[in-house]
């Protein structure tokens, strides 16, 4: 018997290979191919982390973890597969293929903790509008930003990131920094990251002097994008007179470019640059506490 409810979990994607990055980025630009000089800068960054992102081997453990935690709860009742927004299998191929196996029920989860309409409700949309040819009800988790398992696993590793630290230590919690314009527009995505930086705070005593929100990877538009950008940051703190700074990326749940590579490599050489001590808090990747808390979630929308 097929499972009774599939999930679709969808993720931005990322080339497996190297010769996938050109096609990569032009989807990220809307069927228009980059330049010679934009892609040799991609390129670039994807050979200083060995040629390409582990990001797909952690998306597909983060599929195959969530197979597991809902196997435990339910066996039997739940398919997960994979819809990605830049990379095959893209969103609708995977909600056709899953109509064309016969369910006719799906619950979207977005490897993303914090809605914003220009990400998790994108994601949404799009599965929805492949699924409504088919007569297929798209449930979806529009957001986990305070979800206790995730808040506790970045806290921990905070804290022990935090007693090897520097006492002036500044701590700021990142995401992927949008377009002023969405923000202006009324979405809620920078309220969405600040209650998982404030919830952190929190569980680990952090006062409110000592953290604040910051954001990074903005893209190379002409318009204006959410800021302060870490870089700026780290100037500003080092102006300041702290002696560390440690970066919380929350917006992201996998070891990917924005993280590897922008905080990893460029974030740390600034500091570094500005005599900062630097560390970086672990992403969630395949950890069996939070998958397990995002199926609950699945199981709790189903059940409704």
């Amino acid at each position: 018997m097929r499972p009774e409810t599939a999930v679709l979990l969808m993720a931005y994607g990322t080339p497996r290979t190297r010769d996938q990055i050109e096609p990569y980025y032009t989807d990220i630009r809307r069927g228009r191919p980059p330049t010679p000089e934009q892609l040799a800068d991609l390129t670039a960054r994807y050979d200083a982390l060995g040629g390409t992102s582990p990001l797909a081997a952690r998306t597909d453990a983060q599929r195959d973890a969530l197979q597991a935690a809902l196997d435990s709860i339910s066996p039997g009742s739940y398919r997960v597969v994979l819809g990605l927004k830049h990379a095959d299998p893209k969103v609708e191929a995977a909600v056709d293929a899953l109509a064309a196996d016969g369910h006719r029920r799906i619950i979207g989860l977005v490897l993303a903790p914090h809605y914003s309409a220009y990400s998790i409700g994108q994601y949404l949309d799009r599965a929805r509008t492949a699924a409504q040819p088919h007569g297929i009800d798209v449930l979806g988790i529009e957001s986990w930003a305070t979800e206790p398992a995730f808040v506790s696993f970045i806290a921990n590793d905070l804290a022990r990131q935090l007693s090897t630290m520097p006492a002036s230590t500044r701590v700021f919690f990142t995401a992927h920094s949008l377009p002023e314009r969405i923000i202006a527009a009324g979405d809620r995505y920078p309220d969405e990251v600040r209650s998982t930086a404030a919830a952190v705070a929190d569980a680990i005593g952090l006062a409110d002097d000592r953290w604040d929100v910051a954001w990074q990877s903005a893209g190379r538009t002409p318009e204006p994008w959410l800021g302060p950008d870490i870089l700026e940051v780290i100037d500003r703190v080092a102006d300041e007179g702290a002696e560390g700074i440690a970066v919380s990326a929350v917006g992201f749940v996998a070891d990917h470019l924005e993280v590897l590579y922008d905080l990893d490599i460029e974030a740390a050489r600034h500091a570094a640059g500005r005599g900062l001590a630097f560390a970086r808090t672990s992403c969630v990747n395949d950890d069996s506490a939070v998958i397990g808390a995002l199926a609950h979630r699945v199981v709790d929308l189903d059940r409704r």
